[in-house]
């Protein structure tokens, strides 16, 4: 009978974390909240969204939307967006079409603005409120 024997170390199984991010994220400018459904989240996030920190919460709601069947991105209460803060809330819904997550943003002023000039085809899906897109949920949830 032979034995195994190893060679070099051995490293111990590495720990996956299963639990959902946390409810805040924030940056030098920017900060949200999350506000966690049955099945997703509602993500309100304020201050000001740039280069500095757009892919930052682009990754964050990716995580989020990891645990969700349908994800509402509040930005009501931003006060600035910058062109790089469109490309991550195009990320954003593209990750979850592609995860088949219902995703839509509720835009403030300032998005509103900017969505003007870098999607004036309205390819961005977009709720007038978070009570409307909580309306769109129930009817996704049905459709499925």
């Amino acid at each position: 009978m032979t034995a195994l024997k190893t060679v070099g170390p051995v490293f111990p199984t590495p720990r996956i974390d299963t639990r959902p991010p946390s409810d805040t994220w924030e940056s030098r400018t920017a900060r949200s909240v999350t506000r966690w459904g049955r099945c997703g989240a509602v993500i309100s996030v304020d201050g000001e969204l740039d280069a500095a920190n757009a892919g930052q919460l682009a990754d964050y709601v990716q995580r989020c939307a990891g645990y969700c069947e349908w994800l509402v991105l509040d930005l009501n209460d931003l006060e600035f967006i910058g062109t790089a803060g469109f490309s991550a809330l195009k990320t954003i819904t593209d990750r979850c079409a592609e995860a088949t997550v219902y995703c839509t943003t509720v835009p403030g002023s300032a998005v509103a603005r900017l969505l003007r000039i870098c999607d004036p085809g309205k390819a961005l899906p977009t709720t007038t409120s978070v009570a409307e897109a909580l309306a769109g949920v129930q009817d996704f949830r049905q459709v499925r």
